[in-house]
């Protein structure tokens, strides 16, 4: 099964909004088959194992990530094909959580006559797709925040000046992460001051995610490269109170202007998610400011955080700092980090975890076999 995992992992960032899976099929104590879904729309895991295993998968075993399908989708089921190649016994980490698989698969398998196990390294298995997971059961993107600060905890001087606070290898890390999600969401004030492309530029190369580009009022310049460089599909997020011709220089500039219902003035970002969602975006990063932090915050939306900090101090009372918006009014009310890891990335040191607060906790824990 950790062969599976590491074999499903290939494809990150590919597969969307399918999810990662990984399968070997073992005969006699040897691998006879790999496959993995490398990408929308083409074989699923299993198939290219059993391509692979040829008659030798009879009377095998298969290791499986994720509950073969038992539905007819871009592809045809893996548990028709399964049963086809005489396979005797099927492993699983996880079941689906596809409402139209559900323990389904699991089912025709087992009225074939093939012995089911569940529940191998099924922690793995959810924490490889938690993306999936949310977007499946929920029907919103999953949301990772992103945030660089200095250790007395700003994101700019006083100034505003905040190119670079952290090294290159936290920004290579940073682009590896836009390479994994089908989107990435910033705020107008983060175009207006920095112009970004929003891009990925690893060395290896890699896919642009979706740009979104929260903006009210539909102010992003015409001129803007996330307009203008035709790199990756842009989404302009704006409200009614936008200017009409405004949003049709946008549009023919190459955005596309999508209007949203807006909350205290500004673009909704929970019914902005609903929308996204239903376009099978199924992730998001969000490299925003302190305004745009601060909302998704409030809004109990984010799923995962990645927060950089460089040990630097640069000072200053009027100096912005990472998360804004309400906030808390007591620190019980305050929201945890969950599953918490740190790790060295250059000079910085970057905190991963979870918010105890995001939607469909219980689906995660449920999926992975957690408490």
């Amino acid at each position: 099964m950790r062969e599976a995992l590491q074999l499903a992992q290939r494809a990150i960032g590919r597969t969307s909004p399918n999810p990662l899976v990984g399968a070997v099929i073992v005969r006699d104590g040897q691998i006879v088959g790999r496959g993995w879904h490398q990408k929308v729309g083409t074989a699923h895991a299993e198939i290219h194992a059993l391509n692979e295993a040829g008659p030798l998968a009879a009377g095998s075993t298969i290791y499986v990530t994720l509950e073969p399908c038992s539905h007819t989708g871009r592809t045809g089921p893996c548990t028709e094909a399964l049963i086809r190649a005489g396979i005797k016994k099927v492993v699983v980490a996880m079941t689906d959580p596809n409402p139209l698989v559900a323990g389904a698969g699991l089912e025709l398998l087992r009225k074939a006559g093939i012995e089911v196990v569940e529940g191998v390294m099924a922690l793995q298995a959810a924490q490889l797709n938690e993306s999936f997971i949310k977007w499946i059961t929920t029907g919103l993107p999953f949301i990772a925040v992103k945030a660089a600060m200095t250790l007395d905890g700003k994101i700019a001087t006083h100034s505003g000046h905040s190119r670079w606070i952290t090294g290159p290898e936290a920004r290579l890390f940073v682009h590896s992460l836009r390479n994994q999600y089908d989107a990435i969401m910033v705020g107008i004030g983060t175009v207006l001051a920095d112009d970004p492309e929003l891009t990925t530029r690893l060395p290896e190369g890699g896919r642009n995610p979706v740009r979104i580009i929260l903006d009210s009022e539909a102010r992003t310049p015409l001129a803007a490269k996330v307009v203008t460089d035709g790199q990756a599909k842009t989404i302009i997020a704006v409200t009614s109170r936008a200017p009409a011709e405004r949003m049709e220089a946008l549009r023919k500039a190459g955005a596309e202007v999508l209007i949203v219902p807006e909350c205290a003035q500004r673009v909704s970002l929970p019914a902005l998610c609903k929308l996204l969602g239903s376009r099978m975006i199924t992730s998001i990063l969000v490299e925003g400011g302190s305004a745009i932090h601060g909302a998704i915050i409030d809004a109990k939306l984010g799923d995962k955080l990645y927060w950089f900090v460089a040990p630097k101090i640069v000072g200053g009372s009027s100096a912005p700092n990472p998360v804004g918006g309400q906030g808390v009014s007591t620190m019980e009310a305050a929201i945890l980090i969950e599953d918490q890891a740190w790790q060295q990335v250059g000079a910085d040191f970057l905190l991963m975890g979870h918010f105890s607060n995001r939607e469909g906790r219980d689906v995660y824990r449920t999926c992975g076999r957690i408490g």
